[in-house]
Formats: C-alpha cells, structure tokens, sequence
C-alpha cells in the first residue's frame, strides 16, 4: 500500500512539473542542430529523381525529319484505363514516288492527354509501337485552373515550361 502511495505522488510531482513535455522539448532541440538538420532548398536546389520516376507526357518528335513519331494507332487510348488520351487521325492522299500510285496514309490531327485524371501507370508508353509517347521525369505539375490540366498535341511536344531559380 505505501509502494502505491509513493507512485502516486511521483505521477502527481511529474505532471505538475511536465516532465514528460520537458523531455520531449529536450529530444526536440537536440535533433534541431545544423548539422543533423535535413532541409532541402527546394526551388533552388532540385531534388535527386528516381530513375524509374514516371511524370509529365511528352510526344516525341522524329530527331531528322521533326515531324511527330505517333501515327495515331490508338493503342495508347486502347491502354490507358483511365481513358483520358483521345487520338484523332485524318487519313489523307500522298503520291508514292517510287511506284507512281496514289496512296492513303493516316495522320495525326489532334492528341488530348488530361492529365488531371493520369495516374502515370506508363501503359501509355508501354504500348506505344513508335515510341512517340513517354513520361518524364518532370513533377512540377501544379496548375491553377481545371481547364489547363487538358494538354493538346503542341503542349505535348513542347513540354511544359518550367521555372528555373537560380541562387
């Protein structure tokens, strides 16, 4: 019975001093010194990405001729389970030089990508027999407005313009 009284008094003395808060302030401002601090300056330093990181679209152009790589096949709207890529084509006549005869040939006409539904699952890029859609390892995908998250064919192949912050 008096071992329970003496830890009464012990838990009385302790919360009327707030020990356990000192000793947590003390844990606190222990690990607050500069040199086991682990702050990133962000803007101004980029974080390290990982490799495998799979961010912002981008439609590739064809190094040489500077035209765009997708030859709107649809497999990568096929692919996505979230179906937010819509591919349209225009298919249009060409004469062919080496045999003289007309032929039909399918063209991109237009490429929309809302990225605010993405969850960057890289079926799109998976898919892709040309090699024309890839994500990068861009991941400043902040926008103000709803609207903008939809990214056309232009936003696609030029990217996205990101801010540089010097020191």
């Amino acid at each position: 019975m008096v071992a329970h009284r003496r830890r009464n008094w012990k838990q009385a003395i302790s919360r009327f001093l707030l020990l356990d808060l000192l000793k947590g302030m003390i844990v606190t401002f222990k690990w607050q010194a500069p040199s086991k601090c682990y702050t990133v300056q962000y803007p101004k330093v980029r974080p390290r990405i990982g490799e495998r990181f799979r961010g912002a679209p981008r439609l590739n152009r064809d190094p040489e001729t500077g035209e765009s790589l997708c030859i709107a096949c649809n497999l990568c709207a096929v692919a996505c389970p979230e179906n937010l890529i819509t591919v349209t084509e225009e298919v249009r006549e060409y004469l062919d030089e080496a045999s003289g005869k007309v032929k039909k040939k399918r063209f991109l006409a237009d490429y929309l990508y809302d990225t605010s539904r993405c969850m960057f699952c890289g079926y799109c890029q998976d898919v892709c027999p040309t090699y024309a859609i890839e994500l990068t390892q861009e991941f400043e995908l902040a926008i103000y407005r709803r609207r903008a998250f939809a990214w056309t064919w232009e936003m696609l192949e030029n990217g996205i313009d990101q801010p540089v912050y010097t020191r």
